[in-house]
């Protein structure tokens, strides 16, 4: 156990340097137990920053803690975009959220982001290091659009737990996961599948810039899944429902 912890630490990234490169006209972004909050400047807007670091499990304080935050910006700052830096080994397991109803908090997390796109909110989420499970699907995944670094780890769930989930034979996922996306972790496999946008590198300000000019209006992910062979049924299954046709 002390090993794997000692790994973890060195592998993280350090999202002081991270915000300098997205913000570099500055930002107020503060980090307490593990969650972040504040503003930045990007050409000289005010956007609002939350998120998570340290690989911080998604726990009902955090979960409360990004909801608070954002109900706060579409009260007090009407408009302002919103940046969500994800970086969480997932939903927190242990007995007492789970009898407090963690997933009610997380269900009320994405509710408020829902709530603040309805209100004009522009919602980017970013992936700087760690994105696992129900932390990352009611943070980054239900924004208007969530992009990735490179280096940055994305997964639902592990091959191993999957294996024993399913009841299939571990060396058989991980031959799915080297042709189908669904099965392998990675930025570049949720990129295929329409999960994220695009993956960052080089210049983050003038990429994050870009990513808030764009008209995210409309979900746009089963399209991209589909162009890119990494989903091939969910657009036509959504086509089928709203035409009330055959799947074909």
């Amino acid at each position: 156990m002390q090993t794997a912890t000692k790994e973890t630490q060195v592998t993280q990234v350090d999202w002081r340097a991270l915000a300098q490169q997205l913000f570099p006209q500055g930002h107020e972004i503060v980090e307490q137990d593990n969650f972040l909050s504040g503003s930045a400047k990007v050409d000289g807007v005010t956007v609002a920053v939350i998120g998570t670091t340290g690989h911080t499990p998604i726990g009902i304080e955090i979960a409360l803690a990004q909801a608070a935050a954002i109900l706060d910006t579409v009260r007090e700052h009407p408009g302002r975009p919103i940046v969500i830096l994800v970086d969480t080994q997932g939903q927190r397991l242990r007995h007492r959220d789970e009898m407090l109803g963690i997933n009610s908090y997380m269900a009320h997390l994405g509710k408020c982001v829902e709530l603040a796109r309805r209100y004009g909110h522009r919602v980017i989420g970013l992936v700087y290091d760690q994105a696992l499970s129900g932390g990352f699907i009611t943070s980054g995944l239900i924004a208007d659009a969530c992009y990735a670094l490179p280096d940055a780890t994305i997964r639902v769930m592990g091959l191993p737990a999957m294996a024993r989930i399913t009841k299939v034979p571990e060396e058989r996922l991980t031959e799915l996961a080297r042709s189908n996306p669904v099965f392998a972790p990675g930025p570049e496999n949720y990129l295929r599948m329409g999960g994220v946008a695009d993956i960052w590198s080089g210049d983050l300000a003038q990429a994050l810039r870009t990513a808030l000019a764009e008209d995210r209006s409309a979900d746009r992910r089963a399209v991209a899944g589909l162009e890119r062979g990494g989903r091939k049924l969910a657009q036509r299954v959504i086509d089928a429902v709203a035409d009330d046709v055959p799947l074909k």
